[in-house]
């Protein structure tokens, strides 16, 4: 096996601290900042999407809050399917044998796979507050998000053990590397896909200014992500043969659903001044930065152990849905995306309204044929009336929680919207000024039956009309799932895995039945 990596190895120990991941957001060499298209129900704004280069992809760099999602968002992947075992029921086999939970033990959870999942090691008193009043307003509260259940408000799980992050490549890849029949290969951008006729042979990539190509014996998998695999796919010819005409790119396989179906997780934030040092403001400054450092390192216990969301609540505003609609972030400090100065940093808490099932699609086009160039990227945030109501509602919730003991007596001042933004007309104005990805974007190469016009890929994860070609990441997703997309993404891999190895036992018992039926 060759695996190629864009980005390069993660050996900066700053990886492994949960809570130094919030510094990679304000610019590294291991993100891609991708932006948005201006739109108009955005007041043409542009929003950044950070995307991981890095090995381990975003489960190196991400926020590591294990959150499976709801069984419904699995079911109607394998209604999408064409029921071809992509159920919840067909998927939580793959979730629990992947799974070293470190509390939960039940039927719902693994306790002794290689991907570690644990409790928080530190909780500040923001935290502790919000789920006080939360549960006030007579929401239950939940102690596992991946039971049978997701709502309620409780503290949230991470992927981490002892302290430190445990990525995918802690989880699976560390265990091979000194397997000679794997060889690693970072620093490799993909550019195009090799074909001999339908069926793909190899990959072109740029490595160290050279330009490389790899052949394959077998298939190709192609895992680059949500933004980079529909674009790689159109570069090689496969994708909506206009806009591939108008990038004077050939067309090899007209795939109109290649890029389409793009959704993500997006929110809107409520934040409120604190009178105290409740939460984590300059924690990382300072005498607080060398002592929360020692204190890692000796102990690996205090706020570096944390990811700086510690709790959320799984509601449903409108009260309309059979489960949770949306995740309402608790961030123990004033935190805005690198750039928006709305806010001056403070002592304070951020409350996020996260749509889980957002109805809007947006898509990802090609902005020219040159590989290095990124692609266009168009989220649609907020373009749907109902997702723009929910969002509303969500500002609303997230205030009554303010508003409820004992937050109350902590928060001081609504800094955002504040306390004069109260219209309708006015909370869209507020919520197209800040909406923000929750990073999450799935969908661009969507799964479907055969009789989805706009499936890229077969049940098997296959792309229609090649060969020898398939893709495991996120862009497969028929629809978001509710909640953090990383646990998702994993199982997908696991899964796909299973289906791409059992062909081949398959073919060999049909033959081995058809030899047995024939006359002698």
């Amino acid at each position: 096996v060759l695996l190629l990596e864009a980005g390069g190895r993660d050996t900066n120990p700053l990886f492994r601290m949960p809570a130094c991941f919030i510094r990679l957001l304000k610019g590294s060499p291991h993100l891609t900042f991708h932006r948005t298209v201006a739109r108009p129900q955005l007041g043409e704004r542009t929003i950044e999407i950070p995307q991981a280069k890095v090995l381990g992809g975003g489960s190196t760099v991400n926020g590591m809050v294990y959150i499976r999602g709801q069984a419904a968002d699995y079911d109607e992947w394998d209604e999408a399917a064409g029921h071809a075992g992509w159920s919840f029921r067909d998927l939580l086999p793959y979730f629990t044998r992947m799974e070293g939970n470190q509390r939960i033990d039940n039927a719902m959870h693994g306790t002794s796979g290689p991907l570690k999942v644990s409790d928080h090691a530190n909780r500040c008193a923001l935290t502790d507050a919000f789920v006080s009043a939360v549960h006030g307003l007579g929401v239950p509260l939940n102690s596992d998000f991946n039971g049978g259940r997701q709502h309620g408000v409780g503290c949230l799980q991470l992927t981490t053990h002892e302290g430190r992050r445990c990525s995918a490549v802690d989880a699976f890849l560390w265990p091979l590397l000194d397997d000679s029949r794997l060889s690693l290969r970072t620093g490799a951008v993909a550019t195009k896909l090799v074909f001999q006729g339908t069926r793909a042979v190899g990959v072109q990539f740029a490595q160290r200014k050279r330009v490389m190509t790899a052949y394959a014996d077998a298939e190709i998998i192609v895992t680059a992500g949500t933004f980079a695999t529909p674009k790689l796919l159109m570069l090689s010819g496969i994708g909506p043969a206009a806009e591939l005409r108008r990038h004077h790119v050939e067309v090899r396989v007209d795939l109109p659903g290649v890029g389409e179906n793009l959704q993500d997780h997006h929110e809107v934030p409520v934040m409120g001044a604190t009178n105290g040092a409740y939460g984590y403001f300059r924690q990382d400054t300072g005498w607080n930065m060398v002592r929360n450092g020692l204190e890692y390192l000796l102990f690996r216990t205090g706020p570096v152990t944390s990811n700086g969301v510690e709790a959320c609540a799984f509601l449903d505003p409108e009260g309309t849905a059979a489960d949770a609609s949306l995740q309402l972030y608790c961030v123990p400090t004033i935190y805005m995306d690198r750039g928006n100065t709305a806010v001056t940093p403070t002592h304070g808490v951020t409350l996020n309204a996260c749509l889980l099932r957002p109805q809007a699609r947006g898509n990802v086009r090609l902005a020219s044929n040159d590989p290095n160039d990124l692609p266009l990227i168009d989220s649609r945030f907020l373009a749907h009336d109902s997702d723009m109501r929910l969002s509303i509602a969500g500002l609303r919730y997230a205030r009554s929680i303010l508003a409820t003991s004992p937050l109350r007596e902590m928060v001081t001042d609504e800094l955002l919207p504040g306390p004069a933004v109260v219209s309708e007309a006015d909370l869209r104005e507020h919520c197209k000024r800040t909406v923000k990805t929750n990073y999450h974007p799935v969908g661009t190469c969507r799964m479907g039956s055969d009789r989805d016009p706009l499936a890229v890929l077969t049940p098997e994860l296959r792309v229609r009309g090649v060969e020898a070609l398939r893709v495991f990441d996120a862009s497969m997703m028929p629809n978001i799932v509710s909640g953090n997309t990383n646990a998702a993404v994993m199982a997908v891999a696991d899964r796909a895995v299973a289906i791409m190895m059992e062909e081949p036992r398959r073919a060999a018992a049909s033959l081995q039945k058809i030899h047995h039926t024939e006359p002698t």
